[in-house]
């Protein structure tokens, strides 16, 4: 079973975090303005409650997931180059000076 976990894409990349805060965002804001209309109208303040609570289980339930909608752009990462650091040896380093203020 711990097989079918760690194959699961933990991931976002940086457009998609960005529309998944959005989404957020727009659905807390949009379930706060309903709650708040009809919690008014109805002259319960639970009822308010109740709505925003539910629009942030759904926006949870749309956001914190890594859906693919949140994977369109990957990064093209650099590839790994060799470096050379175990064949120099300590004194074939160059040593950093920084200017002295005065």
């Amino acid at each position: 079973m711990l097989e079918h976990l760690s194959s699961l894409p933990t991931q976002m990349d940086y457009k998609g975090q960005k529309l998944a805060e959005q989404m957020f965002q727009g659905i807390i804001l949009f379930s706060a303005i309903v709650g708040f209309i009809y919690g008014y109208v109805a002259e319960q303040f639970g009822w308010t409650v109740y709505i925003v609570m539910a629009g942030f289980a759904f926006s949870c339930l749309l956001t914190l997931p890594p859906w693919p909608i949140y994977r369109r752009h990957p990064l093209k990462w650099l590839p790994v180059q060799d470096s050379c650091t175990e064949d120099k040896k300590p004194g074939d380093r160059k040593i950093k000076r920084h200017a002295k203020n005065n």
